[in-house]
């Protein structure tokens, strides 16, 4: 019989594993990507003995698969990650395990000074992946700030009968700051809500309903809301290009009025960051200002924004993208709508998965600090439409004001509809989308039902067909 591979091995072996095909690149001559690179898998078996091109080592045999990778070193020398950085990182130190508060089954380790997170990953996302690759490179090379994952390797390791697939990324939340607030949101509200073992974690994760009843919307200044706003529409125009859904927007927010960390809390290894547009702030479009210094000025690249009267930091990227909306999405997402208000499920078609994600990202998520200029004396010396006012952190914005946000609206060729990511206006229903469930009576739920067994019919039909 055999044995099972221990955490520690498999660990072991990802650090072993990644090491020797970082160097065994370093031997590979500098040229331009071609397309045939992006489909090239490279294989290597690495016994514990050693062999004339491997080196010895003391975790079980295993063998290793290299995805695309002169494509991946292009992706890091993109971002500025060198060699013998990349290395370092990963291998220097045992890897740090992390819990997983998502559905999927996947493992997630972070190496010991803050800057790549190692995730295991199905088969079908790995081979998703190496299919996206060559769109991946078109978009980073037009714009590398970005909030989409920053992708710097895929692999496969196969030991005593277990196979895992891993892709190392970028690490949205660094450890050394600390989070009050953490939310994986992805404008839905069918299960929207943290289950109550996670709220019993130390750091729980949120969802969307969650974040409505904790918070009325995270404040920014024009500039920064804008940045933000325009990087998230480029971004899911990227993603409904390649026809993704079910991403999430992982949040975190540290409230700088509450107590700092002291020194000996935080990660010193990162003061040398070794990743270029690694930071939320590096990663959101336009000039921005630098926020304001925390402590001893190390803020970590978080966005400054406020709620209420407390000043933050804010921590952000989008995740989960190895989704394709394919036959299985398309067959969960209609049993769903046989219950449940089909416009509310998570699982949706590409383009309305992306204009529902904007637009509450864009309204209810993130609003803008408008100036106060228009405002009269009388009103700002304590009346009480002033107190409301403020207590709200909403004032209507001047003339100049509203003429920059439509000069901005139509630069951006955005079609009158700021927070949609596609051109095609009959994507949108025309009247909001409503976050709050209604009870449906048996007459539409039979009409419903009736509706779904034909998509079904016709979507086996298709099936068939190719």
């Amino acid at each position: 019989m055999v044995c099972q591979p221990t955490a520690s091995a498999l660990k072991g072996a990802i650090q072993l594993g990644i090491g020797y095909a970082v160097g065994n690149l370093s031997s590979k001559p500098d040229r331009d990507v071609l397309m045939q690179d992006f489909s090239v898998v490279e294989s290597i078996f690495l016994p514990s003995d050693g062999s004339n091109l491997t080196p010895a080592h003391h975790f079980p045999d295993f063998r290793l698969k290299i995805y695309a990778p002169l494509a991946f070193r292009y992706f890091r020398e993109l971002f500025g990650i060198k060699p013998d950085d990349y290395l370092y990182s990963i291998c220097n130190e045992p890897l740090i395990e992390l819990s997983n508060p998502g559905a999927s089954s996947s493992w997630f380790y972070l190496t010991s000074d803050d800057e790549f997170i190692i995730k295991t990953v199905q088969p079908k996302e790995a081979e998703f992946l190496q299919k996206l690759l060559p769109g991946y490179y078109m978009n980073l090379n037009q714009n590398p700030r970005t909030l989409l994952p920053k992708f710097y390797g895929l692999y496969c390791i196969q030991s005593s009968g277990t196979t895992i697939r891993i892709v190392v990324m970028n690490n949205v939340l660094p450890r050394a700051m600390k989070m009050h607030y953490k939310y994986d949101l992805k404008g839905s509200s069918y299960k929207r809500r943290a289950s109550r073992k996670e709220r019993l974690k130390y750091s729980p994760t949120f969802k969307d309903l969650d974040f409505q009843d904790m918070h009325e919307g995270l404040h920014f200044d024009s500039d920064t809301y804008n940045a933000l706003i325009k990087t998230l529409q480029r971004d899911c125009r990227v993603l409904e290009s390649f026809k993704i859904m079910d991403y999430s927007l992982l949040l975190g927010i540290h409230v700088l009025d509450k107590k700092p960390l002291g020194r000996g809390s935080r990660c010193d290894s990162r003061k040398g960051q070794k990743v270029l547009y690694s930071t939320a702030l590096e990663s959101i479009q336009g000039t921005v200002k630098d926020p304001e210094p925390v402590a001893d000025d190390d803020t970590f690249g978080g966005i400054p924004a406020k709620h209420k009267d407390e000043n933050l930091l804010i921590f952000l990227g989008i995740i989960d993208i190895l989704q394709s909306y394919r036959f299985i999405k398309k067959m969960e997402h209609s049993w769903k709508a046989l219950v449940h208000d089909g416009d509310t499920v998570s699982v949706h078609r590409p383009s309305f998965y992306a204009d529902r994600f904007l637009k509450f990202m864009g309204s209810t998520v993130f609003k803008k600090i408008h100036s106060l200029r228009g405002a009269s004396s009388k009103r700002k010396k304590g009346s009480v439409y002033a107190q409301k006012s403020a207590s709200q952190e909403f004032l209507s914005p001047d003339k100049e004001e509203r003429k920059e946000e439509k000069k901005a609206q139509s630069l951006d060729n955005l079609d009158g509809n700021f927070y949609s990511s596609s051109k095609q206006p009959d994507l949108l229903p025309k009247s909001a989308v409503s976050f709050e469930s209604t009870r449906k009576d048996e007459e539409e739920l039979k009409n419903r039902y009736f509706t779904v067994c034909v998509q079904l019919s016709n979507l086996s039909s298709d099936l068939k067909s190719t």
